[in-house]
C-alpha cells in the first residue's frame, strides 16, 4: 500500500484515477485520509478512488471542486458523515460513496445536484429519512440507498424522477405505504424494497416480482408469492351499475345525433365540420375553438406556413390564441390511399394517446371530420435533427456534449416504448428526420404514422415501412416486425449523430470490426466539430461499439434498447478504459 500524496506536476488538474486494478489484489492500493488540499484541483473533472484502503472521513473541502462530474469513494474504509459541501458541485452527474462506514443522515444538500443521474450510497449506516429533496433529481437513472438504517416513509413525490430505471431501497427500516406514485414512473424497470417494514397495497406493475418486497410481512397485492389483498366492497358491485347507466345514455344520445343528422341533410353536415373533431387529450383546450383557431392561424393550410413534409402528410406551424404556437400534422388521402392514409392517422393516435416520456413528442390533441384529419403536437422550435446535420452552421452548434446526450435521448425514448408500454410499441421510422429537438437541443422522438403496436398473439407480419437506410435488413425478406428493428435503426441514427451525415456505405467496415479489435475513433467523427476531450472521445467509442451491435445483420444478436441503456448508464462506472480501446 502507498498513502495518497496530492502532486500538481503529475496532471492532476483534469483527471484522477488511481483506483486498484484488481478487486481481489492490494497491492500498491491508496491508503491514508483524503487530504483536504483536494480541494486546490479545482479543474478536477472525474476523481475514481474506489477499491483502495482510504479512511477518516470525507473532507469539506471537497465542496471546493466546482470541475467535478464523477465522485467514486466506493469499497474504501471512509467514515464520519457525508459532506454537506457537496451540495455546491452543480456539474456533478455521478456519485457513488458505497461499501463505507459514512454515518448520520443523507445531506439534503445533495438535492441540489440536478445533472446526477446515478446516485448509490449502499452499505454504508446511514440513517434517519430519505430527504425529500433527492426528488429534485429528475435527470437520476439509478438510486441505491440499500443496506443502511433509514427510517420512515418513502417519498409521495417520487413520481418526480421521471428517468428512474433502477431503485434499490432494500435492506432499511423504512415504514409506510408504497406510493402510488411508483406507477408513473415510465422507465422504471428493475426495483428492490424487500426487507424493510412496509405496509399496504402493492400498486401493480409488470416488472414487479415477489423478490422485490419480500421481508416486509405486512405487505399484500397481486404478485405470486405476496398474500392478495382484501377488498371491502367488490368492486364490480359499484362499477356494474354505473356501466349500465353509462350505455343507456350513450344509446340514447346517439339515435338522438343520428335522426338529427338525417333530418339536416348534407348540406348540414358539412356546415357543423368544426363540431366534428373526435377528441382533444388536454382539457385545457377547447375543441371547437381550437379548430377555428387552427383553420385561421394556417389561413386554411396554405403553404406558407409549411415547416416539414412526411410520407403521410405535411406539417404546419400554428399560433393560437388559446395554446401558443403548436405543430399541426395534416394527414393527405387520394383515391387509393384513403383506407392507407387513415390507417395510419389512427395508428399515430393510439401509439401516442398513452404516452407519456420526456424524449418522445406531446400530443395535445387530434382531429378528424369530412373537412380534415390532423393532429396537434407541442411545437419543438429546434426543428428536426436531420436540418441541423445538413447544415454546417448548425451542425456547429451540435457540440459533442449536445450530440451524446441525443444518442441517449432516444434511448431512452425507445427503451419506453419497447418495454414500458403495453403492449410494446415499435416505431418502425427512426431517422434523424423524425427527431426534433427543443430549444435545449434535447431530443424527442416524433411521427408515429408507421407505428406498430407489438401483440403477444400475433405473428406481427407486416408490410415494409420507414425511411430508406435506416430500415433493418431482415425486413426485406421477412416482413416481421420486432423491437429489434428499431434498435438496428438506433445503431445507423447513433453514427449518424457522430460522424455528422448518414453512414452510408461505411456501415459494413463498421460491422466488420470485432470487439476485441481497435477502431480509430477519429475516422467517424464530425470534422466540422474541434477534437473531442479525452473523457468525450471515449464516450463516442462506448456508443458506436452499441451502434455495430444494434447493426447485427441478425436480429437476434442485437441488443433490447433496455440493454442498450443500461449500458449507456453503466459507462459512467468504468475503472478504466479497456485495454483494447485505441482513442487516437
Amino acid at each position: 500500500m502507498m498513502p495518497l500524496v496530492w502532486n500538481h506536476a503529475l496532471g492532476l488538474e483534469f483527471l484522477v484515477k488511481m483506483e486498484a486494478y484488481s478487486k481481489s489484489s492490494y497491492n500498491f492500493q491508496l491508503s491514508g485520509n483524503i487530504p483536504a488540499e483536494i480541494g486546490q484541483l479545482t479543474h478536477l473533472e472525474v476523481l475514481q478512488l474506489g477499491y483502495n484502503r482510504l479512511n477518516g472521513s470525507i473532507t469539506q473541502e471537497i465542496g471546493k471542486l466546482k470541475s467535478l462530474k464523477e465522485l467514486s469513494l466506493y469499497n474504501n474504509n471512509l467514515e464520519g458523515p457525508i459532506p454537506t459541501s457537496l451540495g455546491n458541485l452543480s456539474n456533478m452527474t455521478y456519485l457513488d460513496l458505497s461499501n463505507n462506514s459514512l454515518n448520520g443522515s443523507i445531506p439534503k444538500e445533495i438535492g441540489n445536484l440536478i445533472n446526477l443521474y446515478y446516485l448509490s450510497l449502499r452499505n454504508n449506516q446511514l440513517s434517519q429519512e430519505i430527504p425529500i429533496t433527492l426528488m429534485n433529481l429528475h435527470g437520476l437513472f439509478q438510486l441505491d440507498l440499500s443496506n443502511n438504517l433509514l427510517i420512515g416513509h418513502i417519498p409521495s413525490s417520487i413520481s418526480d424522477l421521471e428517468h428512474l430505471q433502477n431503485l434499490n431501497l432494500s435492506h432499511n427500516r423504512l415504514s409506510g405505504g408504497i406510493p402510488e406514485g411508483f406507477n408513473d414512473l415510465p422507465m422504471l424497470s428493475w426495483i428492490d424494497l424487500s426487507y424493510n417494514n412496509l405496509q399496504g397495497r402493492i400498486p401493480y406493475r409488470k416488472v414487479y416480482q415477489y423478490e422485490a418486497f419480500q421481508g416486509n410481512k405486512r405487505l399484500c397485492g397481486n404478485i405470486q408469492g405476496i398474500k392478495r389483498c382484501k377488498n371491502k366492497i367488490p368492486i364490480i358491485a359499484i362499477l356494474f351499475p354505473l356501466f349500465g347507466a353509462l350505455l343507456l345514455v350513450f344509446a340514447i344520445t346517439g339515435i338522438f345525433f343520428i335522426t338529427r343528422k338525417r333530418e339536416k341533410g348534407p348540406q348540414a353536415e358539412e356546415s357543423s365540420a368544426y363540431d366534428k373533431c373526435l377528441s382533444w387529450i388536454s382539457s385545457a383546450f377547447d375543441g371547437r375553438i381550437m379548430y377555428e383557431e387552427i383553420i385561421k392561424a394556417t389561413n386554411d393550410f396554405d403553404a406558407t406556413y409549411r415547416i416539414g413534409r412526411g410520407g403521410f402528410g405535411i406539417v404546419y406551424k400554428a399560433e393560437l390564441p388559446s395554446a401558443g404556437i403548436v405543430a399541426v400534422k395534416k394527414f393527405h388521402s387520394s383515391g387509393d390511399g384513403e383506407h392507407a392514409f387513415q390507417k395510419e392517422f389512427l395508428n399515430e393516435i393510439k401509439a401516442l394517446l398513452e404516452i407519456k416520456h420526456r424524449n418522445i413528442v406531446k400530443l395535445h390533441g387530434f382531429c378528424s371530420n369530412a373537412l380534415h384529419s390532423f393532429l396537434v403536437y407541442e411545437y419543438l422550435e429546434g426543428g428536426s435533427l436531420a436540418s441541423h446535420l445538413r447544415r454546417e452552421e448548425t451542425a456547429k452548434e451540435l457540440d459533442w456534449s449536445k450530440r451524446l446526450n441525443i444518442v441517449k435521448g432516444v434511448a431512452r425514448a425507445l427503451c419506453y416504448l419497447h418495454h414500458d408500454c403495453l403492449p410494446p410499441i415499435v416505431h418502425r421510422d427512426i431517422s434523424s428526420s423524425n427527431v426534433l429537438l427543443d430549444s435545449k437541443f434535447e431530443a424527442h422522438v416524433s411521427d408515429f404514422g408507421t407505428a406498430k403496436l407489438l401483440k403477444t398473439d400475433s405473428s406481427n407480419w407486416s408490410k415494409i415501412a420507414g425511411t430508406y437506410g435506416y430500415i433493418a435488413p431482415e425486413l426485406a425478406y421477412m416482413m416481421k416486425v420486432t423491437e429489434k428493428c428499431d434498435v438496428y435503426s438506433f445503431g445507423v441514427l447513433s453514427v449518424e449523430v457522430i460522424k455528422g451525415e448518414h453512414p452510408g456505405d461505411i456501415i459494413e467496415s463498421l460491422l466488420s470490426i470485432r470487439a476485441e479489435e481497435n477502431m480509430v475513433v477519429k475516422d467517424v467523427l464530425d470534422k466540422r466539430l474541434p477534437p473531442p476531450s479525452l473523457a468525450v472521445k471515449y464516450e463516442i467509442k462506448v456508443i458506436l461499439e452499441l451502434a455495430i451491435q444494434c447493426m447485427h445483420s441478425n436480429p437476434k444478436h442485437r441488443p433490447t434498447m433496455h440493454m442498450v441503456c443500461q449500458q449507456l448508464l453503466a459507462r459512467f462506472v468504468f475503472q478504466d478504459p479497456p485495454p483494447q480501446l485505441c482513442l487516437d
